[in-house]
């Protein structure tokens, strides 16, 4: 095992570090295997959930028909509204999808790649300087964490995020090691990227990546400081050519900004997708938007510190949380009194300050929030629980080390018990099976220094099996388990999973799950589709999904992702309409629910006026036991204009 005590000057009088010695030989097979297996699970019969977010799949759809649907990120080909993200996620499957066809395996095999991508980059950034036990010990936890299986099997934005992220800190351990201004401006770039992958949610790595330049790379302080400006450019510049060009490209000749309230995407960001996030004053959110009634909550749950080890959020990805953050600790304390540069105490800086900043935002944001996120928590408890475990290891003669060996696994025990046991019916031996041999393990640790080699061996594989074998267990639950809509869980059912402050709970179809329609609605729709702009117009982004997916048409999805969006206006419908740019409107489907009543859905005035107008205007019809209405017929009850 790489050992971490050497302090050896090496160039630019760094400490030595894993970068400067040979891997041994067994290295390389070890992370062929761990990248293989990760392939495995991530692809394994990737296409049983379908299009998954029909909502994004719909979007790559439009994407491969219109390179100005696939620029501004359009929900549909005729760009009408655009999703209510930046579009860099999308530009990798609608790429693929022009290749291959659109079908769920071109849309989800990239984002089971970038999964391999991450656990590999992961990898090398932990081994550069902790050596390779840590490395591939931090990527089999990012592999074997169960919203990481969920996210990389699905077509959410979150798997580029988590990927470019993982790319920024690996530039930044680069940038750290050469004291170089190009890997620094790497590391911008794509931190600029990932903004324009999920917006403001990218910028939580930076008191991380700033911090641990600023202390850990060699030469004087002005020279750092200096260092980091022109990475500070590049991300900008990378963050903000697009939005630049969007905001002054002229209103009415690109699609509407899915999710603001002003066609504006800087409102976009600092809305919605910004400051509303932490604060829940996001106009046109579901569920009404704004934050909860009384200390503590939002409309999206209890905020605070619980929220990551809750029902809802505690499976996804804080088994090994707890044991990171003592870890943590550890290397801090391990690191405390080495010079300035030492890359011990760099890795804490780096992924512990990742670790914090981003379990802090998510445990205390008042707006939309989703157990998922979670997702971007993973490699940075993938390497503290590496560079921590291997940095324990090496010290394991000591007391001290020894006690926090087996104060981390215990702890680990405890808390993967309390996580099985939320799901009771689910197989109930591995929850008494991690109990009986982390009890073991951890009485055992404690007698590290006074242990035979064999013994201590034994020890530590017990204790890996531990740590590993719940967040297993719900990986392959997750795996084999098809997954759709717009709020995705890993793991098995667990009481309360699904609960939201004031009882918004996921309905079966509307808002947010596609419509499912019948092939008696789908050769209605189709019915000389060439001749409409539109084939049909739809409520909420979701319900139109599914027919623009079943159909291959552009499918007007009136007020966007939460019906929410005050487009198109009522007069720009009637234009439509009059013009023979419309041809059906779907007022109901998903099993009876749709239009402005689907479940959760905070429709705005805008579309309730062309959902009225509709009705009194038009005659119902009913097609597959959803209702709908020909905007062509001449048999209109009242004036189109």
């Amino acid at each position: 095992m790489t050992s971490l005590t050497d302090d050896r000057p090496t160039r630019r009088s760094a400490p030595a570090d894993a970068r400067e010695r040979p891997d041994p030989r067994w290295v390389r097979p070890a992370l062929v295997t761990l990248l293989g297996t990760t392939a495995v699970l991530y692809l394994w019969a990737l296409g049983s959930s379908g299009w998954a977010n029909a909502y994004y799949s719909a979007a790559v759809q439009a994407g491969s028909h219109s390179w100005k649907a696939f620029f501004f990120g359009s929900f549909d080909s005729a760009n009408l509204i655009t999703v209510d993200k930046p579009p860099a996620s999308l530009w990798v499957m609608d790429l693929s999808a022009r290749v291959f066809g659109v079908n769920a395996w071109s849309i989800l095999v990239p984002q089971a790649l970038m999964g391999v991508a991450t656990v590999g980059v992961l990898f090398a950034a932990v081994r550069r300087w902790a050596g390779p036990t840590a490395g591939l010990l931090a990527g089999t936890v990012v592999a074997l964490t169960p919203v990481a299986a969920l996210m990389f099997r699905f077509n959410n934005p979150d798997a580029l995020l988590v990927l470019l992220l993982t790319l920024a800190a690996y530039a930044v351990v680069r940038a750290v090691d050469r004291d170089s201004t190009g890997w620094l401006v790497t590391a911008g770039t794509l931190v600029g990227f990932a903004f324009l992958t999920k917006m403001l949610q990218a910028a939580l790595v930076l008191p991380a990546f700033t911090v641990v330049f600023l202390v850990a790379a060699p030469g004087p302080v002005r020279r750092r400081v200096g260092r980091l400006l022109p990475a500070g450019a590049a991300m900008v510049v990378a963050s903000a050519w697009w939005l630049a060009i969007v905001e002054l490209w002229p209103a009415s000749a690109r699609p509407y900004i899915g999710g603001s309230q002003t066609n504006s995407v800087i409102e976009l960001l600092l809305g919605y997708n910004g400051l509303g996030r932490l604060t829940g004053n996001e106009t046109g959110s579901v569920g009404g938007g704004g934050p909860g009634g009384g200390t503590g909550a939002s409309v999206w749950g209890e905020t605070g510190w619980g929220r990551l080890f809750d029902a809802q959020y505690g499976g996804q990805a804080s088994w090994l949380l707890p044991a990171a953050l003592l870890l943590l600790v550890a290397v801090v304390a391990a690191s405390w009194r080495r010079p300035r540069t030492d890359r011990l105490r760099a890795g804490a800086l780096m992924w512990g300050g990742w670790l914090l900043v981003t379990a802090a935002v998510i445990s205390f944001s008042a707006g939309i929030i989703h157990p998922y996120y979670t997702v971007a928590l993973a490699p940075a408890i993938g390497a503290v629980v590496g560079v921590g475990c291997v940095t324990l290891w090496a010290r394991r003669s000591q007391w001290w080390a020894a006690a926090a060996l087996s104060l981390t696994v215990l702890t680990t025990t405890v808390w993967s018990v309390a996580l099985l046991s939320r799901s009771s019916d689910w197989q109930p031996w591995l929850r008494w099976a991690v109990l009986v041999v982390g009890l073991a393990a951890s009485v055992g640790l404690v007698l590290l220094p006074v242990a035979n080699a064999g013994l201590r061996r034994s020890l530590a594989v017990a204790a890996l099996l531990v740590g590993l074998a719940g967040p297993a267990a719900y990986t392959l639950q997750t795996i084999g388990t098809p997954h759709s809509g717009s709020l995705p869980s890993a793991g098995p059912a667990v009481a309360g999973g699904f609960a939201v402050a004031q009882g918004l709970t996921p309905p079966t179809g509307g808002l947010l799950s596609a419509s499912t329609p019948d092939q008696a609605l789908v050769d209605a729709l189709t019915q000389d589709a060439s001749s409409y702009t539109w084939v049909a117009a739809v409520v909420g982004a979701n319900e139109a999904a599914g027919y623009q997916l079943a159909t291959d048409s552009a499918v007007m999805a009136l007020g966007g992702f939460n019906g929410s969006d005050p487009s198109p206006t009522l007069a720009q419908f009637q234009q439509d309409v009059a013009a023979g740019r419309v041809h059906w409107f779907v007022a109901g489907g998903g099993g009876g629910v749709g239009g402005p009543t689907a479940a959760g859905a905070a429709t705005s005035s805008t579309t309730t006026q062309i959902t009225s107008w509709v009705a009194q205007n038009f005659t119902a019809q009913t097609v597959g036991e959803v209702t709908v209405y020909d905007l062509s017929s001449s048999s209109a009850t009242g004036s189109t204009t």
